[in-house]
């Protein structure tokens, strides 16, 4: 039996925590995640994870901020104008939005804070700056 190698199109089951426990994701009641290893369709230390490892294998990882979603970056973060958000959007803290940027592009950003003046945007990816912890289990190399 050979182990997963740069190229390799692996299926696996994944179950992926915070530092407190808190699972965030996980494949447990869906069919197993399916990539090509090498393609960086998935974060670079769960790639890195897998190779290695062989059919029926399970472990787990921790892979820190800069190999999974980069550090929490404050220049992402930005505060508006109540009345810059258009009239008909009610925002709550913790809702996903889409802001149009000048070149026509939309970035997802998410509430984090509402005054009685202002909202405050995050553009980070929401696991930017968190330590990740993965239980692995490879099913397939296909």
């Amino acid at each position: 039996m050979s182990a997963a190698k740069l190229g390799d199109t692996v299926k696996v089951h994944y179950t992926g925590k915070l530092d407190d426990g808190t699972v965030f994701d996980s494949s447990a009641d869906r069919e197993p995640l399916q990539f090509s290893i090498g393609e960086g369709k998935v974060i670079s230390g769960f790639e890195e994870a897998v190779v290695g490892m062989n059919p029926g294998d399970s472990k787990t990882t921790t892979i820190p901020s800069d190999e999974a979603y980069g550090p929490h970056r404050p220049e992402l973060v930005m505060v508006v104008e109540k009345q810059q958000i258009p009239a008909d959007v009610s925002v709550q803290v913790g809702q996903l939005l889409q802001v149009s940027q000048g070149n026509g592009q939309t970035v997802p950003v998410i509430v984090t804070d509402i005054s009685d003046s202002n909202v405050t945007l995050d553009a980070n990816h929401p696991l930017a700056g968190q330590e990740l912890t993965f239980d692995i289990q490879l099913v397939e190399i296909g």
